[in-house]
């Protein structure tokens, strides 16, 4: 990139308002109002700098203020839904040079969140309101639903949309639609169902009409569906996988790592978990498409899980020729699966899903 100019002063590196070339720094000497020592940076020196400066800026406001001036989103004008930019990185992509799933769907969850504090709501990662903290109640995840018609490539950018609203008296509806930012291709949507619970108890409950004037003064007037289509796959019943399951993987451990903030297993593992039992001549030919998780039963750090495959048995008697209903996939033969995550021992049903993997283009 073309070098350009900063200066550094006592105030911390400055850069002029437009890219100015090194020949012409004298003319800035005093600008600002400071007098300072000029010199040329480009590539990563800049990228150095300009943080550098948004820091000495931002002295003494606070960590928000400088996250909130470098996260690539922000509210639409309407306040109603937020988009944010992701570049994909090199740690965030797998066997096919293309982010994971499981990139997706972190990146879903941190959209989220940011959409949450960019409307004021808590800042400590649970999203809540200031009923829902003085009454010790956070959210938690009933049903994630996924689906992925074009993965992002290492060094891809993408811009995510997302927006919530009411989901009957027990919880809210938070749907995403994901656009390569590049070309504007629609290349995923996503919805889930969040439940109240209480932090100490894990008791669900209503959501109150005060944590309801809270919430959805920030939600489309009118629903709006990341899914509109009718017998969409994110209503979908999922069915108990029949026992004994086709492919297994026993005795599953949760690491430290995979503990969220409210100290039980983070969402995403899950669908890690999940994956883990899917035979590995699928993993080897095919790509997963959709993703359709209900969690039934929080996992804790000391439990010890189970994840049971089976293919699904369309209507048609078939393992597989399941026809994707989409408006996004052309009609294709899909091979679809049921999934299932219990408690080692106990066989407690801790989650059950359904994922649906298209071949792999070569």
């Amino acid at each position: 990139m073309p070098a350009m100019l900063w200066c550094s002063t006592s105030r911390g590196p400055i850069r002029s308002r437009e890219a100015t070339p090194a020949a012409q720094c004298g003319r800035l000497r005093n600008w600002a109002g400071v007098r300072c020592a000029c010199k040329a940076f480009s590539g990563l020196e800049v990228a150095v700098a300009a943080a550098a400066a948004v820091a000495a800026r931002d002295k003494g406001v606070g960590e928000k203020a400088l996250a909130e001036r470098l996260r690539l989103g922000s509210l639409l004008p309407d306040g109603l839904s937020y988009k944010e930019c992701f570049i994909v990185r090199c740690y965030e992509v797998g066997i096919n040079k293309t982010a994971t799933v499981e990139t997706i769907a972190n990146l879903l969850q941190e959209v989220g969140g940011s959409h949450a504090q960019s409307v004021g709501f808590s800042t400590d990662g649970f999203a809540t309101t200031p009923t829902m903290r003085k009454l010790g109640l956070i959210w938690v995840t009933s049903r994630m639903h996924i689906e992925i018609y074009k993965y992002p490539a290492w060094g891809e950018v993408i811009e995510i949309e997302t927006w919530c609203q009411s989901d009957g008296r027990m919880g809210t509806r938070r749907d995403w639609i994901l656009w390569d930012l590049a070309t504007g291709e629609v290349i995923g949507r996503a919805t889930s169902k969040w439940v109240m619970m209480n932090e100490k108890t894990r008791k669900l409950q209503r959501v109150s009409d005060e944590v309801r004037e809270e919430v959805f003064v920030h939600c489309p007037r009118t629903p709006r569906l990341a899914f509109p289509e009718e017998n969409n796959g994110s209503l979908k019943k999922i069915p108990k996988l029949d026992n004994p399951a086709q492919y297994s993987r026993l005795g599953l451990v949760p690491r430290r790592a995979d503990l969220d903030m409210n100290q039980h297993v983070n969402n995403v593992t899950y669908i890690g978990w999940v994956l883990e039992s899917i035979p590995q001549e699928i993993i080897d030919t095919h790509e997963l498409q959709t993703i359709t998780l209900d969690y039934r039963r929080e996992c804790q750090h000391d439990d010890v899980v189970d994840s049971l495959t089976s293919p699904e048995v369309s209507e048609n008697g078939n393992t597989n020729g399941v026809v994707s209903s989409s408006p996004f996939v052309h009609d294709q033969d899909l091979q679809q699966f049921l999934h299932f995550l219990r408690l080692s021992g106990s066989s407690l049903e801790i989650n059950r899903g359904r994922t649906v993997w298209r071949k792999l283009a070569r």
